[in-house]
């Protein structure tokens, strides 16, 4: 029994894709700042911040580093049956990604790391069968 994945990847959403002996699934991770995102954009209610607030940007960051590490962490739950991965993705979040699998010792089953640009989800599936069935 051959489990490979192959996982597309930016800051706010992964696209995982589990062949397990011909059977494909497909499933999309949304990372807690997305979610948040999309939800401030349906509120109603006016900004509680005055036009003298100041948030630090280290602090910013430091809080968006933390919701890359979970949502990273998220997808890496689903991947430990794997014996192949391969991740694509556009900017510098599939290297982010990489790094995170070192702490979780997957990093010896990553195949290739290549850049790729927004995709819809039938677009990386197909993408990934392909790469699996050249090998």
């Amino acid at each position: 029994m051959t489990i490979n994945a192959g996982i597309w990847i930016d800051h706010h959403k992964a696209v995982l894709v589990i062949l397990n002996d011909g059977v494909e699934t497909v499933e999309t991770i949304l990372s807690d700042l997305a979610i948040s995102n999309e939800q401030s954009l349906h509120k109603s209610e006016p900004n509680a911040y005055t036009r003298n607030d100041f948030v630090p940007e280290d602090r910013l960051e430091r809080k968006a580093k933390s919701h890359f590490k979970k949502h990273y962490d998220d997808v890496i739950s689903h991947l430990h049956d794997a014996e192949a991965i391969y991740i694509m993705g556009p900017g510098e979040a599939k290297g982010e990604f990489s790094k995170r699998l070192e702490g979780a010792h997957l990093k010896a089953k990553v195949t290739h790391i290549e850049t790729a640009d927004k995709m819809t989800d039938r677009q990386v599936a197909a993408h990934i069968r392909d790469v699996f069935q050249r090998n």
